[in-house]
């Protein structure tokens, strides 16, 4: 392309760039001594970005023009061999790697209690990927209001607990069926919807379940939350640091990070079990009637598929996972309020579930540590980091459309075509 056509292209890009920065970026609005909001400019901020975008838009006209981009076409052929090559090996390895370190984390990470706080973080956001993949990735139906069975597991847990004196461990399976139960309330209404319908009525529920907590005061608490919520204990044992402690039966110094360590240990092994669940109902006839239904709704159902029981069975077993997952999170954290499950709740473990890989279970796992930790990573660059968070994501789905790990191995072959097959 001629300098000069290539010049044109890059004032419009940067003229752009000012258009939608120049409010975002050159205005912020900060609070004065009295109170008041005044507006600064970023002038030198908003003439970095604009210079960035002018330069890069100079530079890809004149090596590309205005073709499509793309960089890797003299490379796709050996990447493809080598993934072919590897593939199979490098998800063996990860996946003992990545449980191995998983299992040592606390001794690696035991005098940092920000890093097993994280851990735990992930592990439970993990778990929630999982049980939000039952619906979306092997179902294929798109709920956008997962976090109202969340809500629900860990309400569940604080009342039980608080009023009926009930213990962590015998009050865990109630929230995930209680959880199950609204599962299947939901899945009713939105039997005879797909696609965007389907999404809006989820979203709507997760609404109404935290507007629901938020106004019933004299049940939840309302927006004050349920305090004091009971932590668990080791088989009776409390962490406490009297004689009948944790510390003092064992012989240990007390600490506070051995509730820590046994929280992480617990919700670890939470995960596991919803992904020891999930990946035996995959080759149940019910996780084939997901899959189905996912690939094609009609033709499941004229292959004499019972659709409505596919649905109902696929909500209830996602809610069941994300009520434990919620009870977990009310002993973890002692405190409920309805402020914890928003939207944007739903929003980020939907995001796992996509850009790892919808039906994928490593995929979703690597989903969120990067996720997770990249929110941690990106915590210094205040403002900018959701900024740099969405421009990752951006390119995530551009470049990997179907997720981190766009693959995964059919729950069942055909024995006889896969001898005779090519």
């Amino acid at each position: 392309m001629p300098v000069a056509a290539a010049l044109k292209d890059a004032v419009l890009a940067a003229l752009v760039a000012f258009g939608l920065f120049g409010l975002m970026v050159g205005l912020h609005a900060v609070q004065g001594p009295t109170g008041a909001l005044t507006v600064t400019t970023r002038l030198d901020t908003l003439a970095i970005l604009v210079g960035v975008t002018f330069a890069g838009a100079f530079a890809r006209a004149l090596l590309f023009g205005r073709e499509p981009i793309a960089p890797a076409w003299q490379f796709a052929k050996p990447l493809a061999q080598l993934k072919e090559r590897i593939g199979p090996t490098f998800s063996a390895v990860l996946v003992p790697a990545l449980l191995g370190f998983a299992l040592i984390a606390p001794a690696l990470f035991y005098n940092n209690r920000y890093l097993l706080d994280l851990s735990i973080l992930v592990l439970t956001y993990v778990m929630l990927g999982w049980g939000l993949n039952i619906v979306v990735g092997l179902a294929g139906l798109l709920d956008l209001g997962y976090v109202a069975f969340y809500a629900v597991g860990a309400y569940s847990y604080a009342l039980l607990a608080q009023h009926f004196g009930l213990s962590f461990w015998i009050c865990l399976p109630l929230a995930g069926i209680l959880a199950a139960f609204w599962g299947i309330l939901l899945g009713f209404p939105v039997l005879r919807l797909r696609g965007d319908y389907l999404a809006i009525v989820t979203m709507a529920f997760g609404e109404i379940i935290r507007l629901v907590l938020l106004n019933w005061q004299s049940f939840t608490g309302g927006p004050n939350g349920i305090t004091s919520i009971p932590r668990p204990s080791f088989f009776g044992i409390p962490f406490n640091n009297e004689e009948d402690g944790f510390a003092a039966t064992f012989g240990l110094e007390f600490s506070s990070t051995h509730r820590i360590v046994f929280l992480y240990y617990v919700i670890l092994a939470l995960a596991l079990l919803t992904n020891w669940v999930t990946l035996r109902l995959r080759r149940l006839p019910v996780g084939r009637a997901w899959e189905a239904m996912r690939e094609d709704e009609i033709a499941c159902r004229s292959l004499g598929i019972n659709t409505t029981n596919t649905k109902l069975t696929a909500f209830a077993m996602g809610a069941m996972f994300g009520g434990i997952a919620g009870a977990f999170f009310a002993t973890r954290q002692g405190f409920i309020s309805p402020e914890s499950f928003t939207f944007g709740e739903s929003a980020l473990v939907l995001a796992i579930v996509v850009l790892g890989g919808m039906g994928s279970q490593l995929g979703i796992a690597v989903a969120a540590l990067v996720m997770l930790g990249g929110f941690e990573v990106l915590r210094e660059f205040e403002q900018y980091r959701m900024l740099v968070f969405g421009l990752a994501m951006v390119v995530i789905m551009i470049w990997r459309p179907r997720g981190l790990v766009a693959t995964r191995d059919p729950s069942l072959y055909l024995t006889d075509f896969k001898k005779s097959g090519p």
